[in-house]
């Protein structure tokens, strides 16, 4: 087993936070369309995420925001001119474009790569493969700015392999490693790589759901699992279920949460979820000669609306350098009997997990995303983490020096038709450069 290090790569939330319900799948983000965000709130609560994660000894590390609205987008669709030109004309031509190009929709890491542990793959280099989000087109807008980040963070080319997107088709929908899981007795050693996905992207007979489109496909994962060389032996794939994707259950990571040894699940996660956890346990078991703890939430207990409205399975499973096994929860599952009773359960038994701890990422909620949206998982070597900037690290200072900025630089109160604003965009541009100097990012 190798020295190793799992590191948490957080989101910073950007100033156009806003609630323009450009999901429709997501339950969330389509009921709050049009509501008052609060930017300056909502970075605040993830950077007080990152750094209770830092306090406790976790490798803590920030991802900057994209700049937004995104002008070059515009571009693609003829509009011309100045940058204040193009942002007027495309306000009064078509809002809900505008709104889309300006999203911060990537504060939610989970959908900004799959990762790969180079002591998991065949050449020993850490992979990484930004997601191409293809489904959504206010998504779509952040590979290449995010691979852009990755190449800027993981420069050493002799340990990191940054892979371009997928190609850009309907059969390679990609949504990143809220899709993915990596499976094993702990994070030093090989691990087993859980894929899931929607739907097929060729012509098949597998079932679909009624209502909403599948945004993972089965030839993405495997794509990515090709290129990320990971052996055959270490793979297993497996099915949502078509009813908890009506249900809202637009990502695996809304209705099912691991780390390391441990699985916690829904009872209607996957399409025959009872021989999915069978099969994916004896996988587990002949790799480790152990026994993968895996932990099903039925139907009858939790509710899956209950469980798409609390986001549940959303939170963060993590292991603290103590071996301490915590499950980081949103406030929202406080106020659902059903969730309390369940997690007062959960710690009280014999359960793998030692503690429940709730953290207020409301602003993030609304929207459509939990503890575990927010964060990206990066398990490096010491070599591998040596090689990268030190900058980006949580610490008190990093704290401190980001808290202010945000104070600075972001508003308290935001509606989708503010987004038009030229101060916005001014600050919006002004606060991605100071960002720049803290992070000590070109």
């Amino acid at each position: 087993m190798k020295n190793v290090f799992e590191i948490n790569f957080d989101s910073l939330v950007g100033p156009t936070h806003n609630y323009s319900g450009l999901s429709e799948d997501n339950i969330a983000s389509h009921k709050n369309e049009g509501l008052s965000s609060n930017p300056k709130q909502a970075a605040l609560q993830g950077l007080e995420k990152m750094k209770f994660l830092a306090d406790l000894g976790l490798k803590q590390a920030v991802f900057p925001p994209h700049p937004r609205p995104l002008i070059s987008a515009l571009k693609h669709f003829g509009f011309k001119g100045s940058d204040e030109d193009i942002l007027r004309a495309a306000q009064q031509a078509d809002p809900h474009l505008l709104s889309a190009v300006s999203s911060a929709s990537y504060m939610w890491a989970a959908n900004a790569a799959t990762v790969t542990p180079s002591l998991d793959v065949l050449d020993k280099k850490l992979h990484i493969t930004p997601a191409n989000l293809v489904t959504s087109f206010h998504r779509t807008i952040e590979a290449s700015e995010t691979a852009q980040i990755f190449k800027s963070i993981f420069k050493n080319s002799s340990l990191f392999t940054i892979h371009s997107s997928l190609f850009s088709s309907a059969s390679l929908a990609d949504e990143g490693a809220a899709n993915h899981t990596r499976l094993c007795p702990k994070h030093g050693v090989q691990g087993l790589h859980f894929f899931v996905y929607g739907r097929s992207g060729l012509p098949n007979t597998l079932p679909r759901p009624k209502y909403f489109y599948p945004r993972q496909t089965l030839e993405a994962s495997q794509a990515i699992a090709r290129f990320h060389q990971i052996p055959a032996t270490h793979l297993f794939f497996a099915q949502q279920n078509p009813e908890a994707i009506d249900a809202g259950v637009f990502h695996n990571d809304v209705i099912c949460v691991g780390n390391e040894n441990i699985l916690l699940y829904h009872e209607k996660a996957f399409l025959d979820t009872s021989e999915v956890i069978k099969n994916l346990k004896m996988t587990y078991q002949s790799l480790y000669n152990e026994e993968l703890y895996c932990i099903e939430v039925a139907e009858s207990k939790i509710s899956l609306s209950e469980a798409v409205k609390t986001y549940l399975f959303n939170s963060q499973l993590i292991t603290t350098p103590n071996n301490k096994t915590i499950l980081i929860t949103p406030t929202d599952c406080l106020e659902s009997s059903s969730v309390n009773v369940f997690l007062k359960e959960l710690v009280s038994t014999k359960s793998p997990i030692n503690e429940v701890r709730s953290l207020d990422v409301r602003q993030s909620m609304l929207n459509g995303g939990g503890p575990a949206c927010l964060r990206l998982r990066v398990v490096v070597t010491e070599e591998e983490l040596a090689a990268l900037p030190r900058g980006i690290f949580m610490d008190d200072d990093l704290f401190y020096s980001l808290t202010q900025w945000v104070k600075r630089n972001y508003r308290e109160k935001l509606l989708p038709s503010d987004l038009g604003n030229l101060d916005l965009f001014y600050e919006s541009r002004q606060a991605l450069n100071e960002l720049n100097e803290i992070l000590e990012l070109s």
